[in-house]
């Protein structure tokens, strides 16, 4: 059957019907558009050019307002500190970790012939000092939440509710040794030093334990954002890493979710095929993105084939294509990637947000099409 223009669903009942596998008036969408201001996202409510495509999302679309709560990873026995000086013509960025006789730094050197970058960690010697660094007790992170609830509940009662959801990001134990570590000896250290790696996971998960716990508690969202599996996944790591270094942290983090009947999606961008199963092991109710050769390995027929219905997928343009192809395009895609899932348990999405404050033209053209297409569609 086709579906009328109007609606019977707002944005709230379309995401959750979708997390739950239930049937919605229209498909839902999701563009990835915050409510309040992030600051790895162009600020689409406020920003001049984005003011169409903003209402027309707020009609159509479901608005997940990302937000993070963060505490230092680290006891305040850690002494961080930045530095910015200047070295002859050379710019020099440098962040030092001291602890009684660790001594780590990271370094950004630019000068006008060259830009160099120094990780904290770049050998076995690093590695070892950083996992020997004393965590954050929960005297240390509790005070630290604390100071951020309160702009936080005024961001949650500012934020309508019938849009879609608040959206914590709350981190997972694998972000901080990836985005402090040379990746070629990260994926080295993969083979060789296995066992101090997982081992500082699971220290880890004492700090992430005491953040979610304190988040569910406080009834604080109903829907959570799981970002850091693709930190260690194939081609970087192998599959045998993924199922060491990050199964098991999620998992018990999903189950700690789900206890206080919340929603997880599980954020990935890359070669998800070969490791789908493990995503259900985890129990994320939803996986964002599905992507397709060339970026990705794995189409949503094959998804859906793999994971059997037991969990909704997000996805699949890639935002690039949303500033280089024409309307036409875009609309063929979309009706086709609609026609691909029809029936399944899906959420329509980019693959990437709106990064652009000053967006082409053909990118805002593109989202309209894109949304106007989908909320046309006889669907489901």
């Amino acid at each position: 059957m086709r579906y009328s223009t109007e609606s019977s669903m707002n944005g709230r009942q379309r995401l959750f019907a979708a997390l739950n596998g239930e049937p919605s008036d229209h498909v839902p969408i999701w563009l990835l558009f915050p409510y309040h201001k992030t600051s790895y996202y162009a600020d689409v409510k406020t920003l001049l050019a984005w003011r169409e495509i903003h209402e027309l999302s707020m009609k159509k679309a479901i608005t997940l307002n990302r937000r993070n709560l963060q505490a230092p990873l680290f006891s305040p026995e850690v002494r961080i500190t930045d530095q910015n000086f200047e070295e002859g013509a050379a710019q020099i960025s440098r962040t030092s970790y001291e602890w009684r006789n660790v001594r780590l730094f990271s370094e950004i050197f630019r000068s006008p012939k060259e830009t160099k970058v120094k990780k904290l960690l770049e050998n076995e010697e690093d590695l070892e000092a950083f996992c020997s660094l004393p965590l954050a007790r929960s005297s240390d992170i509790i005070p630290c939440l604390d100071s951020q609830l309160a702009q936080y509940k005024r961001e949650f009662d500012e934020f309508p509710k019938e849009l879609g959801s608040m959206m914590l990001d709350l981190g997972e134990p694998i972000a901080a040794l990836y985005n402090n570590s040379n990746l070629e000896e990260f994926a080295i250290w993969s083979l060789s030093r296995n066992d101090l790696v997982e081992s500082f996971l699971q220290k880890s998960m004492a700090y992430f334990r005491t953040v979610y716990s304190y988040c569910l508690e406080r009834n604080l969202s109903d829907l959570y954002f799981m970002v850091g599996s693709e930190l260690a996944a194939p081609p970087l790591v192998g599959i045998d890493t993924f199922r060491k270094w990050i199964v098991p942290f999620s998992a018990e983090l999903t189950r700690m979710i789900h206890s206080k009947n919340c929603k997880v999606i599980q954020h990935f961008h890359g070669q998800v095929k070969n490791i789908l199963p493990y995503f259900l092991e985890i129990g994320a109710d939803a996986l964002h993105t599905i992507e397709a050769p060339p970026i990705g390995n794995c189409t949503m027929s094959e998804a859906y084939a793999a994971t059997g219905g037991r969990m909704t997928l997000i996805g699949n343009i890639q935002y690039d294509d949303f500033c280089r192809w024409d309307s036409a395009k875009i609309e063929a895609e979309t009706l086709r990637l609609l026609e691909e899932c029809r029936g399944k348990r899906f959420i329509l999405s980019p693959t990437a947000g709106p990064y652009d404050p000053n967006p082409p033209e053909t990118l805002l053209k593109n989202y309209k099409t894109f949304l106007e297409t989908a909320w046309n569609h006889d669907w489901p």
